[in-house]
């Protein structure tokens, strides 16, 4: 059965799968009063038409649920399509039963309602200017049914009674494309909002776990690293004469004078009314200070920075966690492949952006919208914390982290952040 078919989860196609329901309901419904019509009321119709009309549409909404069950989403202009089908069936059963005179004539307002609460605004419009234009033709162009032109609408197609409910239906058709879309739109807009809303309340809590866990940690490697300090003091003393390895060991003080620093700064930030003041900075000798100080953590890469030729200087709000954020990502550079990783700072009138471009493997596609958004690691032995920090952190200042595989091979990350007033 193609009922039993999986169905695509989109919501045009939710909606794809509604519209069938109502149309075989409808155009059932339809079936029965031409039936009484015929038999019980002895209507005067041009039969073989109208059930040509009917069966035409059975064999649409036949062939919509075998579509459904193809893996290809549906479109918008693939519903608005099916939305014009209903509306051109309906014209011709309307043409061949007595057109403006038949008290049915108003089920325009079906396909027109439906469009305005599902379809985009321009879509949504197309659909109600054909219906109004079906349903001004059939004022002067249909078969008549003597029956359904005596009493009330006698004197011809254009008394007032076929005339007000032509009028009745413009105006309810404009209304209805109107504010059912406008309060559709509003519906998705909320729900996309609180969706946000939950998103970032869930990153914060990661991140405040996270942040609680690193202040104490940050306590418990004060003392190892005072005492690794001490000890690379000592051995530097005994290793004299020995250029190699006093070479090595004073890489390895300038590591862990580093951490302690780091540290040092971590408790100092800890601070919140320092934390909401960031410093206003030039952003190209921020970037430049940042590179210098990565470069004591990872003396092994090569790298170029340049910088655009552009008028004016561009300002940043900076504090230590936005350090800490360009950081982790020279490191994903790094740790791509630490040779020359080209290091690119532009601006635009609203933004500055950096781009950070190395020639590593790149990132698998099936997780590139992902990170960042969950603990998730391109490294074997990472745990994706790096990069879900960096994104919270660029967040919290408005700016954005995207992810690209370069065209020549490597991945190129560029960070935008909102430009800033100087500091007066």
């Amino acid at each position: 059965m193609l009922a039993a078919l999986p169905l695509p989860l989109s919501t045009p196609s939710r909606n794809l799968v509604r519209l069938t329901f109502v149309r075989g309901i409808t155009w059932t419904g339809f079936l029965a009063g031409i039936i009484i019509g015929i038999e019980v009321l002895s209507f005067e119709l041009d039969v073989t038409m109208v059930i040509t009309v009917i069966v035409s549409m059975a064999l649409i909404n036949i062939t919509t649920w075998w579509r459904l069950g193809r893996p290809r989403a549906v479109t918008h202009g693939e519903y608005l399509i099916h939305l014009m089908a209903d509306v051109a069936g309906l014209s011709l059963l309307f043409y061949f039963t007595g057109g403006s005179t038949n008290p049915f004539i108003t089920y325009y307002l079906v396909p027109v309602t439906i469009a305005a609460a599902t379809l985009p605004w321009r879509h949504a419009w197309t659909v109600a200017g054909a219906a109004m234009l079906a349903y001004t033709i059939l004022l002067f162009h249909f078969q008549p049914v003597p029956q359904l032109s005596q009493g009330p609408a006698s004197g011809g197609p254009l008394n007032l009674h076929v005339l007000g409910m032509w009028l009745n239906f413009g105006l309810s058709a404009g209304l209805v494309t109107f504010f059912i879309f406008k309060m559709a739109h509003a519906l998705r807009s909320r729900d996309q909002a609180l969706s946000r809303t939950r998103e970032a309340a869930l990153r914060n809590e990661q991140v405040l776990a996270v942040a609680t866990q690193a202040a104490g940690t940050a306590h418990e490697l004060g003392t190892p690293l005072s005492t690794m300090a001490v000890l690379l003091s000592e051995m530097r003393e005994e290793a004299r004469g020995n250029p190699v390895l006093e070479k090595d060991l004073a890489v390895l003080r300038d590591q862990v004078d580093t951490c302690k620093s780091r540290l040092r700064h971590l408790v100092e930030n800890a601070d919140q009314r320092r934390m909401a003041k960031p410093e206003i900075l030039d952003a190209d000798l921020w970037l430049t200070g940042v590179v210098q100080r990565w470069l004591v953590l990872r003396p092994d890469v090569s790298y170029h920075l340049d910088v655009a030729d552009r008028r004016g200087r561009p300002w940043l709000a900076i504090d230590a966690t936005l350090d800490q954020a360009l950081t982790n990502l020279l490191n994903n550079a790094a740790d791509a492949n630490p040779d020359d990783i080209h290091i690119h700072l532009d601006w635009t009138a609203k933004d500055v952006i950096i781009d950070i471009r190395d020639h590593g493997p790149g990132v698998a596609m099936s997780i590139a919208d992902q990170l960042g958004e969950t603990f998730i690691s391109t490294k074997s032995k990472g745990l994706g914390m790096g990069l879900f920090l960096t994104h919270a952190t660029i967040n919290r200042f408005g700016g954005g982290v995207s992810l690209y595989n370069h065209p020549e091979g490597g991945t190129l990350t560029e960070v935008t952040l909102p430009r800033s007033k100087p500091a007066a």
